[in-house]
């Protein structure tokens, strides 16, 4: 597939589940003339046919290639960055969650899960915008879920589709500022600003929003789905913009999902 159409149906998925991007797309597009989309996320499983190295192959025939690796202990997750040949291209950001570091009954629901995926649909490009790719957990599973990882729990319910886009913006306290003066709500996990210039990255993040979902025993929950970010890149000792991650700024970035807006 066409990297730019990749990208446009991605983004698709992603506003019909996440109305404040596109709010916040067009306000910073009034705002400064032009905006630039830094990176993208996705989440996923350790477990075939999931797992990112059997899906990365979709982002690779893009011309993208893989950059770093990272690892979250306390989420239990692992991660991969990839940078496209172009360099106005957004980067990608795939993490994984590492099951096996779960308990037994969490283990049990999310195979449960997994084994729905059809394993040629998830070989297509499109799979990674397909949303629901299983039936809908019970509620009292995503509860199990949700108790012991946030990351499962969102996972379980908002399939297969990028979790958040990112502004990339010359100055993260003014994007916050902009973004709070039109009352949406910040992530505040680990401070406003995540990271530093010493870091070369600073970046914050909305909270998710939020949508009613019906889970498998027909129980009626909110449940959050996406949230937008912001990033605010250094040049490094070279003189070359930073393009990686700071795993210490990632791990709050990640609970812009959490529940209770944590």
């Amino acid at each position: 597939m066409d990297v730019k159409q990749f990208f446009e149906n991605v983004w698709n998925d992603y506003i019909g589940v996440t109305p404040q991007a596109q709010q916040i797309n067009q306000l910073f597009k009034r705002t400064y003339g032009s905006i630039i989309n830094d990176h993208i996320a996705f989440r996923t499983f350790n477990l075939s046919p999931l797992s990112i190295g059997e899906l990365e192959h979709i982002i690779l025939e893009m011309d993208y290639s893989f950059d770093k690796e990272y690892k979250f202990a306390e989420k239990k997750l692992y991660a991969k960055s990839y940078i496209h040949s172009d360099e106005a291209m957004p980067m990608i950001f795939f993490s994984q969650l590492l099951t096996d570091q779960l308990s037994q009954k969490s283990q049990n629901i999310i195979f449960d899960l997994v084994k729905q995926v059809d394993q040629k649909r998830s070989r297509e490009s499109g799979f990674l915008y397909s949303g629901q790719v299983w039936e809908m957990p019970t509620y009292e599973e995503y509860l199990v879920l949700l108790k012991e990882s946030e990351y499962a729990a969102w996972l379980s319910v908002m399939g297969m589709r990028a979790n958040h886009f990112t502004l990339r913006v010359s100055s993260i306290s003014e994007a916050l500022d902009l973004v709070e003066k039109n009352s949406f709500l910040l992530n505040t996990s680990g401070g406003r600003v995540k990271g530093s210039p010493e870091l070369l990255l600073e970046q914050g993040a909305t909270l998710a929003d939020s949508m009613m979902v019906t889970f498998k025993d027909g129980i009626k929950h909110a449940v959050p789905t996406c949230y937008y970010e912001f990033a605010k890149r250094y040049l490094d000792h070279s003189g070359k913009l930073y393009r990686g991650f700071v795993t210490s700024s990632a791990d709050k970035i990640f609970e812009s999902t959490n529940q209770g807006g944590k």
